[in-house]
């Protein structure tokens, strides 16, 4: 299941703001030093997607082993960049190198609607590491024709063909990930998880037959792999040296073997090592072993994630996509936010769950603030704003989790400029001024809530499976909207305000209802076109929970549909009921996942999750119309310079900024390109 808390889309309702219009000149090769005090945090703008930088916060303050440390694990990060094109979509690959050669190469006119449409259309493809919408998972159309891509191939001699050229303009595969009801969901996704003619009974007919060594720690079977069928028979084929993507895992696996080597305590160093032998071997119980030593090594100033983690690619949430972030310890704001999981079991057991649903001992619960180094994969350019890790549930349970909060990326959000939005979209000015006032403070806490006591908490029945078992294409949905209540539950509780968190724990509460509610029922539409359902697990989630808090309240009148001048708006009336309504959810979701309850769940998403009302949706998108910033955003990574010595050893590091988007594409597709077009 993947617990990662995607929400780019508001820190304050919605991450969204507006953007200067920025030239869209081609790469120079140069690279633009940007200082703290000048910081612009905004690159470009494109179609429906904004581009920002980072800073890197606290770099001066690490030792130069610590900053050996760093790049080593930014670098073997990049190095497996190809591996998430192609898991995406068998064609990426193709389609990526043949498109970059014709940028690079043509010298025809650059001027023409047509050019200025592919360079768009580039860098949609770019930002999603594929021709699939990072978000929506449908497929990028191009506004140019087939005739004009056909004279570009020409012009720069390059080779695209056949079914690579023919998918990018008809409709074959247009989902990646199809998460629809009563469909073959691994038939009609796009994503290269899967050979042809696989479909959902062959997936779970052929995990249904494995048997873990220890059914109390069962193994994560297919989260390595690619399943495929060979003469009729299902076979897997493992990501690891000497296997599938081999070549760029083992570029990989030297830089970790550089980066064990500077490791900053005995544990980081032993977890990294379990690391490179799972890439060398593919086993999941070194998997396994990894992830708890991963998650007992709390020492030091560095921290990672890399490998296949998350499953939301997996329609029916088997396997893992390949991603990498690498992290700096924020000191300040971990140890203020440190009281939450020190207090991990208060909240347990004070939380609305059934008795036999709560863990009696919650533990090894760690929380972080830390500032992003490097990413790649799934959370690049696209990136979560909050991580909670590892995935298995009998780790979680036996040996704890890791959470962290991207302070950098939180602000960098926060600092790139405000669109408008808000105040188009809110009742009235109490809510505009909650907003403004405690917004940001209510999302850094909920974002908290969610990664520390939200994923950590509640248990399995005994006996009952895995929830990509149980639940199936419901489970991450599920997942997500648990925690998402959790934190909703405990924002409206005067113990942050005992805990020295907030100042009016019931106006940051307020602002976080408020904000939520506006959310999922109204202002997340406007990343859907008209007449479509709601298929992203997140946006799903957030929806049903609104929803269906907003039907239970109805009797009551706690939130109110409101109608004025012509627009719609949702006003809470009464926030002490909605608490205990979110409460009630948190305590029936909770149930669903103990129990494996695929009935309910089903009637949960589908219900309340999945159907648009059509005529809200239509007046979303008018309204939104005024504003010209993009809903989606996303990063370019700094860039870390070694400095050499004469005798060819590092003695110091610069971070430089990216001038362009297009530019630091280019040098990954120059520096990390280590797979073939197919694979």
């Amino acid at each position: 299941m993947k617990n990662t808390f995607f929400i780019v889309m508001a820190l304050s309702g919605l991450l969204l703001f507006s953007c200067k219009e920025t030239d869209k000149k081609e790469p120079t090769g140069q690279v633009e030093e940007v200082t703290t005090d000048n910081f612009d945090y905004n690159v470009d703008q494109f179609a429906d997607i904004r581009i920002l930088r980072y800073q890197v916060p606290g770099w001066e303050n690490l030792s130069l082993q610590q900053q050996k440390l760093v790049y080593y694990l930014v670098q073997a990060g990049l190095e497996g960049r190809d591996i998430m094109w192609d898991q995406n979509y068998r064609h990426n690959l193709t389609i990526r190198k043949a498109l970059e050669n014709i940028y690079t190469t043509y010298d025809g006119d650059k001027n023409s609607e047509n050019w200025k449409s592919f360079e768009v259309y580039l860098k949609r493809v770019w930002f999603s590491n594929g021709i699939h919408h990072h978000y929506s998972n449908d497929k990028l159309m191009p506004d140019f024709s087939k005739e004009y891509l056909q004279e570009l191939l020409s012009a720069t001699n390059t080779t695209l063909e056949g079914a690579a050229l023919d998918v990018i303009f008809n409709n074959e595969d247009s989902k990646k990930v199809n998460q629809a009801k009563n469909v073959d969901n691994v038939a009609l996704s796009a994503v290269n998880f899967y050979g042809p003619n696989v479909t959902n009974k062959d997936v779970e007919t052929f995990y249904a037959s494995k048997e873990s060594p220890n059914p109390e720690k069962p193994l994560s079977y297919g989260l390595n792999s690619q399943l495929v069928k060979e003469d009729g028979k299902l076979k897997e084929r493992v990501y690891k040296s000497g296997g599938l993507y081999g070549a760029a895992i083992d570029k990989i696996i030297t830089w970790l073997e550089k980066a064990q080597g500077v490791a900053e305590n005995q544990a980081q160093g032993d977890a990294i090592g379990l690391l490179i032998e799972y890439y060398k071997t593919g086993d999941l119980q070194t998997w396994d072993d990894y992830n708890v030593a991963w998650t007992s090594a709390t020492e030091g100033d560095i921290d990672y994630i890399n490998s296949f983690i998350e499953v939301y690619n997996d329609p029916l949430g088997y396997r893992g996509s390949y991603e990498t972030i690498v992290q700096i310890k924020d000191f300040d704001m971990s140890q203020k936010m440190a009281v939450l999981s020190e207090n991990a079991q208060w909240f347990e057991d004070n939380s609305p769950l059934m008795e036999e649903h709560k863990k009696k001992n919650v533990v090894g619960v760690t929380y972080k603030v830390v500032n992003v180094a490097g990413e790649a994969g799934d959370a690049s350019p696209s990136t979560p704003i909050g991580v909670n890790l590892p995935n298995a549930n009998w780790i979680r349970a036996a040996v704890g989790s890791k959470s962290v909060s991207l302070g950098n990326i939180i602000n960098a959000y926060n600092n790139a400029g405000s669109s408008g939005r808000l105040k188009e979209f809110v009742h009235d000015d109490q809510e505009y001024e909650l907003e403004k006032e405690y917004g940001q403070l209510a999302d850094k806490l909920h974002t908290a809530l969610h990664e520390v006591i939200g994923h950590a908490s509640g248990q399995l029945n005994p006996g009952v499976g895995e929830t990509k078992e149980t639940l199936k294409n419901y489970a991450s949905t599920l997942e997500e909207g648990r925690a998402d209540l959790v934190g909703l539950y405990y924002l409206y509780s005067p113990k942050l305000q005992e805990l020295g968190l907030v100042e009016d724990w019931k106006k940051v509460g307020m602002a976080a209802f408020d904000g939520y509610i506006r959310n999922g029922l109204m202002t997340q539409l406007i990343r859907l076109n008209l007449g479509d359902d709601v298929e992203e697990a997140h946006m799903r989630n957030r929806q049903w929970v609104s929803a269906w808090a907003f039907e239970r309240g109805k009797a009551d009148n706690v939130i109110e549909k409101v109608s004025r001048d012509g627009k719609t708006y949702f006003n809470i009336n009464d926030y002490d009921k909605l608490h205990e309504i979110f409460g009630e959810l948190l305590r029936e979701t909770q149930r669903i996942k103990s129990e494996g309850d695929y009935e309910a769940v089903t009637d949960l998403v589908e219900g309340y999750g999945v159907k648009v009302d059509q005529e809200i949706h239509a007046e979303v998108l008018e309204r939104n119309k005024q504003f010209t910033s993009p809903p989606y955003g996303g990063f370019v990574n700094p860039v870390i310079v070694p400095k050499m010595s004469d005798d060819g050893e590092i003695e110091s590091f610069t971070i430089e900024q990216p001038a362009t988007f297009e530019e630091q594409m280019l040098m990954y597709a120059e520096k990390f390109s280590n797979l073939p077009a197919k694979n």
